[in-house]
């Protein structure tokens, strides 16, 4: 039996191949026929299996590097062209981009392609900077995702939800190729020289420190918090502060635990859903069995928002008891994770934490 038919037998059903085998209009109508049909009362069971888990094999896309091969799709527009040259100023090693009116010309010294199939055939690329607005966001992420590219960031705020309900999130469960950051998210960032999003490069620094942040401007804190105290970062990943965001906590969690280089990590949250309720389970099980578990410095945003009210981000919403502070406080307590009040505590806690006396030195 081959890995196929494996997979297709393993909870006693067949399931459909992998979802790039389709077009990506295909998958699109599949999604509104689906999302009609639950719209009308009827619902489709699966059963629960960590065979279907096929898209959580893309996690260790998130692990990038000075040598990542990026392109941008939004190239030649205003957004695209200004963080495109700010990544090259950082030393990320952007190969091209995606502008279907100007294939084929020259942009920042760059190859110009009319489309992500074009680029990925010439270049080989690792991820992509997506710079669109958000109405054609959903469908550039689309595109990048039928074509495998490893590491999609997308950091549009505003894209419909029915986009990504309907299309984004299902494309995404259905395969194992693409990992996909975002949206409404700064990005992510490897200090030693790879950047990309939107952020501000000059507040990071080689060093042993992640950080995982649903807020921006929480993470962009946080990392000057590490600065602060003598430490640097080792990898920054903005997760974003949608309600269906393609990367979670409990993802760049895992990772982080993993990664050699990370001695101890950041983690910020805010009100609003359940992914902190659940990466705090992750932590308990995960980092807390392991011979020497890593330090973990959490803060909660909103603590003091009432329920009911949209705070900032889409996802930044109480409903009832669900997604408060004091829960996701107390879950992370649990975990062993060291909670702080304040942002400007991020630091010193850090530095006691991990047992720093000196600032880190990045490998070579």
């Amino acid at each position: 039996m081959n890995k196929q038919e494996k997979h297709n037998k393993c909870v006693g059903e067949e399931f459909p191949p992998p979802m790039l085998m389709y077009s990506r209009s295909s998958i699109i109508a599949a999604s509104i026929r689906h999302a009609e049909h639950s719209r009308l009362g009827s619902t489709r069971n699966f059963k629960h299996s960590a065979c279907l888990r096929r898209y959580d094999e893309s996690i260790h896309n998130l692990l990038i590097h000075p040598d990542t091969k990026i392109i941008c799709q939004g190239f030649t527009g205003k957004a695209g062209t200004f963080h495109a040259q700010e990544a090259i100023d950082y030393g990320t090693k952007m190969v091209g981009g995606v502008s279907p009116k100007k294939a084929g010309q020259m942009h920042l010294g760059l190859p110009v392609f009319g489309n992500v199939k074009e680029a990925m055939r010439e270049l080989a690329i690792d991820a992509s900077a997506i710079y669109v607005p958000p109405a054609i966001a959903a469908d550039a992420i689309l595109e990048a995702i039928e074509n495998e590219v490893g590491l999609i960031v997308c950091v549009a705020e505003g894209i419909p939800e029915a986009n990504q309900i309907k299309s984004i999130i299902h494309a995404l469960r259905s395969q194992s190729k693409s990992r996909f950051l975002g949206p409404n998210c700064p990005g992510i960032i490897n200090p030693l020289g790879c950047k990309i999003g939107i952020q501000p490069g000059h507040i990071f620094r080689p060093g042993s420190i992640g950080i995982v942040s649903r807020s921006g401007t929480l993470s962009y804190e946080s990392a000057a918090q590490i600065m602060g105290v003598g430490l640097g970062q080792s990898l920054c990943i903005g997760i974003g502060g949608d309600p269906f965001p393609g990367t979670q906590h409990i993802d760049a969690i895992q990772v982080l635990l993993n990664d050699p280089h990370t001695e101890g990590i950041v983690f910020i949250g805010e009100i609003g859903g359940s992914m902190e309720e659940e990466a705090a389970d992750f932590i308990y099980n995960f980092n807390n069995s392991r011979p020497n578990p890593k330090p973990i410095v959490g803060f909660i945003a909103g603590q003091t928002a009432p329920s009911g009210r949209r705070m900032g981000h889409a996802g930044a919403l109480i409903t009832g008891e669900k997604g408060a502070a004091q829960h996701k406080i107390a879950a992370l307590l649990r975990a062993g994770v060291i909670m702080v009040d304040s942002p400007s505590k991020i630091g010193p806690e850090m530095r006691k934490a991990s047992g720093n006396t000196d600032s880190w030195t990045a490998p070579i």
